[in-house]
């Protein structure tokens, strides 16, 4: 019987791929649509995608499916034409290729069942989830760029858009998606008449607020297709300009990907200006904060002085 699981330790998985010699393509794809049997199409899906020699994460519900993963760059086009066949609802699929192909993102496989593939808190049976607001390309979010009564909405969390959002942008505090959702209708009442663009990194959290944001009377809702990497993209390939300045923070090994040279962070615990994300060294800790290189040797890479004096790594 075919193992539909990993035996193997990290520690030995990050071994391998640093001596892999073939370069890897990051991407991440998600899908809305109806499953009736998540854990029989899981199970096949990990062995295909195992086949391929993949590596990711991946959420999977009765409402569709989330993914980020890496692929070998020679078995990138295998990979798609076998998504594109694997579900009727997935032959459209959007793949978003990562804005940054030089460092490794992911060592294993791992698909998760989960009750939803973003956990939005929504619980009014009313709300029409499929009634979601207009996608919108790279020249059309410029040209709203440049409207002044057009208000970008940063539907990520707040450790996300601390390191990089578009210039013109109204951010909803909340350190998950659940509590922004709960914020943004009360935030955005000033707004009622105006075109209200949402954004977040791939796209995936805009279907659900711009259909929340819908419900609750806004009729000029906007989304980015693909988000923040399939805009930068978009726009670098067609020579726009790119409004969005600093880093995008992704879910992987490398946690943010340059978009821009600015530097909108603050170090965690000098407030100096920085964007480097870290995990404290403390496991029974592991805070994600932004540390400059000044407070890293202070500090040992520890987010305070207690987990310094609290840790085996001293």
């Amino acid at each position: 019987m075919a193992v539909l699981h990993n035996i193997i330790s990290n520690k030995e998985l990050q071994a391998r791929l640093l001596v892999e010699s073939e370069a890897r393509i990051t991407v991440s794809f998600y899908k809305y649509f109806t499953l009736h049997d998540p854990i029989a199409f899981r199970d096949a899906l990990y062995l295909s995608l195992s086949r391929l020699r993949v590596f990711g994460r991946i959420y999977i519900a009765q409402e569709g499916i989330n993914a980020q993963v890496s692929v070998p760059h020679s078995l990138y086009s295998r990979m798609k034409d076998m998504l594109y066949v694997f579900h009727p609802s997935l032959s459209n699929l959007q793949m978003n290729i990562s804005l940054d192909n030089t460092r490794q993102s992911f060592w294993v496989l791992r698909i998760k069942i989960r009750t939803q593939i973003v956990a939005d808190g929504i619980t009014d049976v009313n709300v029409n989830t499929s009634d979601v607001g207009v996608y919108i390309d790279a020249h059309t979010v410029n040209t709203l760029q440049r409207d002044a009564r057009a208000v970008f909405v940063d539907m990520r969390n707040d450790y996300e858009y601390a390191i990089g959002r578009f210039r013109k942008s109204l951010v909803i505090p909340g350190h998950t998606f659940r509590q922004q959702l709960l914020k943004v209708i009360a935030i955005l009442q000033e707004y009622k008449g105006n075109p209200i663009v949402l954004y977040c990194t791939g796209g995936i959290r805009c279907e659900k607020s711009s259909a929340w944001i819908r419900h609750h009377g806004h009729k000029n809702v906007y989304q980015i297709q693909g988000g923040i990497i399939n805009y930068v993209r978009q726009a670098r390939i067609q020579g726009l300009p790119v409004y969005f300045i600093g880093k995008n923070f992704v879910f992987d090994k490398r946690m943010a990907e340059c978009v821009s040279q600015d530097v909108i962070g603050y170090c965690y615990q000098c407030g100096e200006k920085n964007d480097n994300y870290i995990n404290c060294r403390n496991d029974y800790c592991h805070k994600l904060f932004i540390q400059c290189s000044k407070c890293a040797e202070e500090f040992n890479f520890f987010c305070s002085r207690v987990c310094m004096e609290n840790s085996n790594f001293i």
